[in-house]
This record gives structure tokens, C-alpha cells and sequence, in this order.
């Protein structure tokens, strides 16, 4: 395509949602295709220059999301807000991309104060559902939900997480905000749904782990305090599998790249 001499570089933003089932989680990886890998292609294809996203939060291989928010900057004179509309049309059924928007060309998704969500799906019960088995983590024995909330309240303010982030992440603090972690039950589902200003690597999936040992009757809810209290990855639950996480949105504070 030929290049547009009066073109002006400009920042787009991305809200992208997917299921992660068939991919290596987020961010480009020699073992298999990633949802970066996907948007870096059909964009570079659709805008006819070389394009590479930078993506809030890189989320691991079967996470799902409902709105992980992405950046590139492009030459192109097609209207922010039509983008998404275009490249909607190039990506997979398991790609869709819910808005596109034109930011400040120093917007930066990691960098800007925000609130992130993320939700924990549990299947409850004595038989396997086919149709949730991409996006809800099947547990057969009985859990006590009532604990659970008691033990994610604990979780709930200012914290050190290092007992709730896995070993060998590369991070300057493990201090961390939680400001919400609620447990509900509808039907056979329980979620366990956590908001926060940043997560440690792995940090939703091992709360989930440590909930369902409280649920289980392994562990007291009071032990969240000394779980928290101990700074040692050993002391927590294990890692709950990956297909039972979705990202279900990040909020952030200013107003500007909303």
C-alpha cells in the first residue's frame, strides 16, 4: 500500500475480548500462536504498515478475557472509532474486539491508574457440564462458600502477596491493593471475583487454589492471615488451573483514553 504522505501518527486504543482456549495466553511466544501474534497480523494487514500492540495485562495460555485493553500507533487515515468494525472482520470467531479509540499519544495501558477485575469460575458439582468445561474449573466434592467469603475477606485491603505470586516473577514489590474479593453461588457456579489495582504473576489463580482447600475444609479461613503473614509461595494453595480465570475488565482512574 502506498504510504500517505499527509498521514499524522496517532495512538489507538483497543478493548479485546477472547477465549483463550486455543491460544498461548497473551503475549507472543515461540510455542504457539497468541492473541498478540493475531492482532499484530491482521492489523498490519488491514492498515498495510507493520503493526505491534502493547497489551495491559498478558494474561497465560487459556485465560479468557472480556475486555483486556491494548495500544499501537499507526499512520492510518481510517477513523479510529471504524477500526474495530475492520478488523473484526479479519479476526477469528475467538477474537473480538468490542471498541476501538483514539488516546493521547502518550496513553500507556500499564502505566495509567486503574482497577483491574478478574473473575474465578467454579463448576460445583457431582457431574461434568460439556458446555462449561472451557471456561469454568470442575471441582466434584462439595465446597463451603459461606468459608470461602469468610476467607477472601482477609484478602481485602493493602497487602504483601508474596505467598499469592509464583516463584521466579520478575516484580519490584509484591505490595498490592486488593479492593474487592467476593465469593457468590448461582447454581452449580461459584465465582470468585477479585478487584484490584494490580496482580502479581499467577495471584488470582493461587487465591482461587487456597479458597477451594477453605471450601474443601483443608484449611480455616483465619489461615489467610498467616498465609499472607508468611511471605512464602509454600504456604498458599496451589495454582488452580488456567481455564477457570476470565479478565473481565480494567477501569481506569482519569478520564482521558476512556
Amino acid at each position: 500500500m502506498e504510504r500517505d504522505v499527509n498521514a499524522v501518527r496517532k495512538r489507538i486504543k483497543l478493548v479485546v475480548a477472547y477465549d483463550g482456549t486455543n491460544y498461548k495466553g497473551w503475549q507472543v511466544q515461540p510455542n504457539g500462536i497468541t492473541i498478540e501474534e493475531v492482532l499484530n497480523r491482521e492489523l498490519s494487514a488491514l492498515l498495510g504498515e507493520p503493526i505491534t500492540v502493547t497489551g495491559a495485562s498478558r494474561t497465560d495460555s487459556g485465560v479468557h478475557s472480556m475486555g483486556n485493553v491494548a495500544i499501537f500507533d499507526t499512520m492510518t487515515r481510517m477513523p479510529a472509532d471504524k477500526i474495530s468494525f475492520a478488523l473484526n472482520q479479519r479476526l477469528p470467531q475467538d477474537i473480538v474486539v468490542q471498541d476501538s479509540a483514539q488516546v493521547p499519544g502518550d496513553w500507556h495501558p500499564r502505566y495509567q491508574k486503574s482497577q483491574k477485575t478478574y473473575e474465578y469460575r467454579i463448576l460445583n458439582r457431582t457431574f461434568r457440564m460439556p458446555m462449561r468445561r472451557f471456561d469454568t474449573y470442575f471441582y466434584h466434592h462439595p465446597l463451603d462458600v459461606e468459608n470461602m467469603r469468610r476467607a477472601a475477606a482477609y484478602l481485602e485491603g493493602e497487602h504483601d502477596f508474596k505467598s499469592f505470586c509464583a516463584l521466579g516473577a520478575q516484580v519490584k514489590t509484591t505490595v498490592r491493593t486488593i479492593r474487592r474479593c467476593d465469593v457468590t453461588h448461582t447454581g452449580d457456579i461459584i465465582t470468585i471475583r477479585v478487584t484490584g489495582n494490580g496482580f502479581l504473576y499467577n495471584m488470582v489463580r493461587i487465591i482461587a487454589g487456597t479458597l477451594i482447600e477453605v471450601g474443601g475444609g483443608k484449611r480455616m479461613p483465619e489461615e489467610m492471615r498467616e498465609i499472607l503473614a508468611a511471605c512464602d509461595r509454600a504456604a498458599a494453595g496451589p495454582t488452580a488451573p488456567a481455564h477457570g480465570l476470565t479478565m473481565m475488565g480494567i477501569v481506569y482512574e482519569e478520564s482521558r483514553g476512556q
